[in-house]
């Protein structure tokens, strides 16, 4: 079964609780294989909103990668997100980070998600899961493309 890396993320209500049932909604769908500690997390594009609760999953799937979008997709809508403001606050959001080495360019689906080379709120989670994964687009692993950002958001272990 293909190796998959979901981002969770959420900033309104208890967020760590909002991580933790989307997590078991998503364990109906995916095999979860490892969850990465939640980090606490400054919004990056939109600033004026609340931190977010964030971790990445590392699981395995039977889905393609238009298939596990559209589950992924009805998590978050029975979890009660709708698309409102462009990267405002949200009861939970789930990316499709990376899908075994596939790329992907579909309408509505990137895979590499294609900022998450620059993002500490998904790159600090994989380094806790796996550093040495390599991403099938830059050819860098994890690790290399965390030493190699000048960092100025904040991601600190949730508590």
């Amino acid at each position: 079964m293909p190796l998959v890396y979901l981002g969770l993320g959420s900033n309104m209500g208890e967020k760590a609780a909002r991580i933790k049932e989307a997590l078991d909604r998503l364990a109906k769908v995916v095999v979860i294989q490892r969850v990465s500690p939640f980090y606490l997390t400054e919004p990056v594009d939109l600033k004026d909103q609340a931190w977010f609760v964030n971790c990445v999953v590392e699981a395995q799937t039977e889905k393609e990668p238009d298939q596990l979008l559209k589950a992924l997709q009805a998590i978050e809508k029975a979890m009660g997100r709708k698309k409102t403001k462009d990267k405002g606050p949200r009861p939970i959001d789930i990316d499709l980070l990376f899908y075994d080495d596939r790329v992907v360019h579909q309408k509505n689906l990137v895979i590499p998600h294609p900022k998450l080379h620059a993002r500490l709120f998904v790159l600090q989670p994989m380094m806790d899961l796996n550093p040495q994964f390599v991403h099938p687009v830059l050819k860098k692993t994890i690790k290399e493309l965390y030493d190699e950002q000048p960092w100025a958001e904040i991601v600190t272990p949730y508590r």
